[in-house]
């Protein structure tokens, strides 16, 4: 399995709080949604942020609120083809799997507005997911800068 970092951020009112969050076991979807809430120990209708990088490859960013229908953002269309997790991440964000397509390029796929209410618009999110060499590491330090949860993100790391 490629190298693989997942952590959950939950927006309290003294800012945001972070906790790693493991998904190698996660079959479906929902088992994000339940590993985020086990890890943040979420209680109802809390702001939680799940961000997934896969080495040089990928990054997922997924939205939760109470018991509003999560929102995903991914990268990269092409994370289909990585393994099980970005298969996951690829039918949740509503890629159809082609694995026969050979297009080149990034392909980012989902709900590109699922930040603009924190201050990142879907512009400023595609245009950082195609910038020519930034890793998906990098990209989801500079949004953590922007959304300020930088320093838990550095923690967790």
């Amino acid at each position: 399995m490629a190298n693989t970092f997942s952590a959950a951020f939950v927006k309290t009112s003294d800012g945001w709080s972070g906790a790693e969050v493991d998904l190698r076991d996660s079959e479906i979807v929902d088992d994000f949604g339940d590993a985020v809430v086990e890890a943040l120990g979420l209680a109802g209708d809390e702001l939680a942020l799940l961000c997934v990088e896969v080495e040089d490859e990928w990054f997922a960013i997924v939205r939760y609120r109470g018991d509003d229908e999560p929102r995903v953002f991914l990268s990269d269309a092409h994370a289909i083809l990585s393994d099980r997790l970005g298969e996951l991440f690829a039918e949740f964000a509503g890629v159809a799997p082609d694995k026969e397509a050979t297009e080149l390029g990034v392909r980012p796929a989902g709900d590109f507005e699922l930040l603009s209410d924190l201050g990142v618009t879907s512009e400023e999110l595609l245009e950082l997911s195609v910038e020519e060499g930034m890793l998906p590491a990098d990209i989801l330090s500079v949004l953590a800068e922007r959304l300020s949860f930088a320093d838990e993100l550095d923690r967790l790391r």
